[in-house]
C-alpha cells in the first residue's frame, strides 16, 4: 500500500511565488539574490502555520540549487531534492526545543568551520529559536557575528520578544502575516477540487475562521474533515469539529442584542452554550461581527477586510443601516474588555450573560451627535412654550422682602429719592434680588446659558453699566458667559425689569470679597432713570465675606441637572470644582 501523505506536506510551498499572502518577504529575498545581497543571518517570525520555516527552505533552495543563486529552484537537481526530502547535508534543520542547551551550540559551533559538499553553501534553520536558554545565545553570538563565508543563518519563532536583543541586531528580520481568510478559501477550494470533495461556502469561510490565519491549520482541518465526511462537507461538520458557533446562530445573537431583547438573546446563549461551544470564542466571534458592522456602518466593505461570506455580508449590510455606529463602538469595547475575564472565569457562561445584558444597556447609550441634538430640541421647546413679555404691572416696592434684622442693625442710612420723582414703574429691590429676577427669566428662555451664570454676581451699577464678575476660580465660565447672545439677552431681562437700558459686561475679580456687592447696595433700590432725574452715583463695592463655594450635594440637588440626567439618561460619576 502507498504511503499517504498529508494534505499540508503534499500542498507545501516549492517556489517562492507558491507562497500565499507573504508577497512582501518573497518579493525582498528574490531582490537580494538578483542583486548578489545575501546577508548571513535571517530571522523569520509569525503566527504559527503562516510559512516561515517554508520559506527559510526556499531560499535554501533557491541558493544552493545547481542553477543558481535562482529565483526559481529546480526542484530537480540532487540538492534541491535532497532540501525538500529533508536530509540534505548541506541545509540543516534544528529543533530549538530540543536542542536548546548550550553544549548543542559548541556543537554546531565547531562543525560550521567545515566547508560544505557539493553544495556553495551550508545553511543552518534553526525552528522555534526562541527555545535557546541564555547561555546558548551568548555561545552564538561570535559565530553569528562573523560567521565563515559559506554559512548562513535562519531562525525561525513564533516570540520573538523572548530572543535576545544581541540576536535579533545580527540578524535580518522579516514579519510573516496572518493570512487573510479569502485567501485561505481561495486556496482550499483548488485543494478540494483536487482531491475531487464537494465543499460549501460556508463550510470553507468557517475553516478559515476556525484557523486563525494559518494555512497549515486550515490544511490539516481539511484534511481531518474529509476522513469524517468523506466526500461532501457542510458548514455544520467543521463547526462541530471546532467546537464553533454557526454563522447564523452568531447574528441571531448579535440581531436580539441590537433590538434590545433581553430574553432572546440569552436564550440564543443558552441554546448555544448546551450545544458544547466555546464560549471563549463565541465572544470573539461576536467582537468580529460587531467590528464588521461598525465598518460596514462606516462605508468600509472591502471583502479582504470583512472576511464574510456573500450571504453574510448581505445580512450584515442590511443590519448596519439602522444600527448607530456610537453604540457599536460602546458595544465592541464592552465585549472586548470582558474577553479576559471570560478566558479566565471558571464560570464563563454567567460572566458572558452578563457582559451581553450590559451591551444591551450600552446599546441605549446617547452618542455625542444625538446628544447636541436633544440640546438644541430642549432649547427650542423651552423658548416655544414659554414665551417671554414682559410683566402687566410693574413690580412695586411691597414685593420685595424686607432685609433681615441682623443686616438692618449694622448698615448705613439710606437715602431714598423723593416720593415724587421716583418712576410709578421702577422695581425698589436691591441688586442681588434683581439679579436673581433676571437669572430666573434667562433660565425659562435657556437653562444652559442660565448654568454659566450660577457662578457670577452682581459687582456694581452705576445706572447705566453693571458689572457682573467671576471669582478666579470660575474664570472659564466667564469666557463662556461672555458671548453676544448672553450679553443680548442678559440687557433685554434687564431692560424688562428695571425699564430702562443697561450695559452688562463681566469680569474676573481677583479678590473673592468683593463678588458679593456691598450692604449698603443690598438695600439701596434701583430706580428707573427719568428725564429730569440726575444719574445716580455709582454704587461702590465693599468688602464682604467670601461667596461659598457650593458643595457636592449641592450640585447633585440642582433641578436643573436632575432634567439633564433624566433626558439623557445619564450617571454623575464624579463632581469637580
Amino acid at each position: 500500500m502507498a504511503q499517504y501523505q498529508v494534505i499540508a506536506r503534499k500542498w507545501r510551498p516549492q517556489q517562492f511565488d507558491d507562497v500565499i499572502g507573504q508577497e512582501h518577504i518573497t518579493t525582498t529575498l528574490k531582490n537580494a539574490i538578483k542583486n548578489n545581497r545575501i546577508a548571513h543571518a535571517y530571522l523569520f517570525v509569525g503566527p504559527r502555520g503562516t510559512g516561515k520555516t517554508t520559506t527559510a527552505r526556499i531560499f535554501a533552495k533557491a541558493l544552493n540549487c545547481e542553477k543558481g543563486p535562482t529565483l526559481t529552484p529546480c526542484d530537480e537537481c540532487s540538492n534541491c531534492k535532497e532540501i525538500v526530502a529533508g536530509n540534505s547535508m548541506n541545509v540543516l534543520e534544528i529543533d530549538g526545543a530540543s536542542n536548546r542547551g548550550i553544549d548543542e551550540i559548541r556543537q554546531l559551533r565547531d562543525t560550521v568551520k567545515y566547508a560544505p559538499a557539493g553544495a556553495r553553501l551550508k545553511i543552518y534553520i534553526i525552528d522555534e529559536v526562541h527555545m535557546l536558554t541564555k547561555e546558548a545565545f551568548n555561545a552564538l553570538l561570535k559565530t553569528l557575528e562573523e560567521p565563515p563565508a559559506h554559512v548562513k543563518f535562519f531562525f525561525a519563532t513564533t516570540e520573538p520578544e523572548k530572543v535576545l536583543s544581541t540576536i535579533l541586531s545580527r540578524c535580518q528580520r522579516f514579519d510573516l502575516r496572518r493570512i487573510p481568510a479569502a485567501l485561505i478559501v481561495k486556496h482550499l477550494i483548488a485543494i478540494a477540487k483536487s482531491e475531487k470533495v464537494k465543499i460549501s461556502e460556508e463550510a470553507l469561510f468557517a475553516i478559515a475562521r476556525g484557523a486563525e490565519g494559518g494555512m497549515r491549520d486550515a490544511q490539516s482541518a481539511l484534511d481531518q474533515l474529509i476522513s469524517y465526511c468523506g466526500a461532501e462537507i457542510a458548514e455544520e461538520d467543521v463547526l462541530a469539529m471546532y467546537g464553533l458557533a454557526g454563522s447564523k446562530q452568531i447574528l441571531s445573537v448579535v440581531k436580539a442584542l441590537l433590538e434590545g431583547n433581553a430574553p432572546s438573546t440569552i436564550a440564543l446563549l443558552n441554546e448555544i452554550t448546551e450545544s458544547g461551544k466555546d464560549l471563549q470564542r463565541l465572544l470573539v466571534d461576536l467582537i468580529g461581527h460587531f467590528r464588521n458592522l461598525l465598518l460596514l456602518k462606516l462605508g468600509m466593505d472591502a471583502a479582504d477586510m470583512l472576511d464574510l461570506a456573500d450571504a453574510q455580508l448581505k445580512e450584515l449590510r442590511d443590519m448596519s443601516a439602522s444600527t448607530d455606529s456610537d453604540a457599536l463602538l460602546q458595544i465592541v469595547d464592552l465585549l472586548s474588555s470582558a474577553e479576559g475575564r471570560v478566558r479566565w472565569s471558571p464560570a464563563k457562561k454567567i460572566v458572558l450573560e452578563v457582559t451581553l445584558l450590559k451591551a444591551i444597556k450600552a446599546r441605549d447609550g446617547v452618542g455625542i451627535d444625538a446628544l447636541i441634538k436633544k440640546l438644541n430640541e430642549v432649547k427650542r421647546n423651552l423658548s416655544g412654550h414659554t414665551p417671554v413679555t414682559a410683566p402687566a404691572t410693574p413690580r412695586t416696592a411691597s414685593a420685595v422682602k424686607p432685609m433681615p434684622k441682623a443686616m438692618e442693625a449694622h448698615e448705613a442710612p439710606v437715602s431714598y429719592p423723593a416720593e415724587g420723582t421716583r418712576s410709578p414703574s421702577a422695581p425698589s429691590a436691591d441688586l442681588n434680588t434683581v439679579w436673581q429676577q433676571v437669572l430666573d427669566r434667562v433660565g425659562q428662555v435657556s437653562p444652559f446659558i442660565k448654568s454659566h451664570l450660577v457662578d457670577a454676581r452682581p459687582v456694581s451699577f452705576d445706572g447705566r453699566v453693571l458689572i457682573v464678575g467671576y471669582d478666579s476660580e470660575f474664570a472659564g465660565h466667564k469666557d463662556l458667559a461672555a458671548t453676544p447672545r448672553t450679553v443680548d439677552l442678559l440687557q433685554t431681562k434687564l431692560k424688562e425689569i428695571m425699564h430702562k437700558d443697561v450695559v452688562v459686561r463681566f469680569d474676573v475679580v481677583a479678590d473673592p470679597s468683593l463678588i458679593k456687592p456691598t450692604p449698603s447696595a443690598k438695600s439701596e433700590p434701583v430706580p428707573v432713570a427719568s428725564a429730569d432725574e440726575p444719574e445716580p452715583e455709582p454704587v461702590a463695592p465693599a468688602s464682604t465675606p467670601p461667596l461659598p463655594k457650593k458643595s457636592k450635594s449641592d450640585f447633585k440637588d440642582d433641578p436643573l441637572i436632575k432634567k439633564a440626567l433624566e433626558i439623557f439618561r445619564g450617571q454623575i460619576v464624579d463632581v469637580k470644582a
